[in-house]
């Protein structure tokens, strides 16, 4: 009786066992992960161009505003006519290829008109700082103002030193 009793629980572990080996039923595959969003992350706001690196240069020099500029603007609209970059001097320690376009190789002279967004530039006004940015055509309005002055559209700003002189 013994033996039939340890074969009949030896005959169960072993089917139990053999049940648990076995896959699970087929499950529904998950579903698609949605699409990823692309386009303008701000609706109705411009979004500006990607950078084109042939037209990136870094330049150090002193911030400071704009004679003639408006008292009242959004200062969440990028603009060319509100700050300068005054005593600039281009830096050569840039990535190989950047600066090789004709629009950056033609700059020069030691003033720029910098295009931006206020909160990006302001803290800087009176600051010695390293800039770069894309070389840009002037804004009608900045062109009227100051017609040889070229535009950097900043990208970076560095504090070198808290003051100019």
């Amino acid at each position: 009786m013994k033996r039939v009793l340890v074969c009949v629980g030896l005959t169960m572990c072993a089917t139990v066992f053999l049940a648990a080996q076995e896959p699970p039923p087929a499950q529904a595959p998950p579903p698609p992960l949605p699409p990823l969003l692309r386009g303008n992350p701000t609706p109705g706001t411009p979004q500006p161009e990607p950078p084109k690196p042939a037209d990136r240069i870094a330049l150090t020099g002193c911030v400071a505003r704009a004679e003639g500029a408006a008292a009242k603007f959004d200062s969440n609209t990028p603009s060319d006519t509100r700050y300068l970059l005054t005593g600039a001097k281009r830096e050569k320690r840039v990535p190989p290829g950047t600066g090789t376009s004709p629009a950056a190789a033609a700059v020069t002279g030691d003033r720029f008109r910098l295009s931006g967004i206020d909160s990006v530039i302001s803290p800087f006004v009176g600051a010695r700082v390293e800039v770069s940015g894309q070389v840009e055509t002037p804004s009608d309005e900045a062109a009227k103002s100051t017609p040889n002055l070229p535009v950097l559209r900043v990208e970076f700003v560095k504090k070198l030193a808290a003051t100019c002189s």
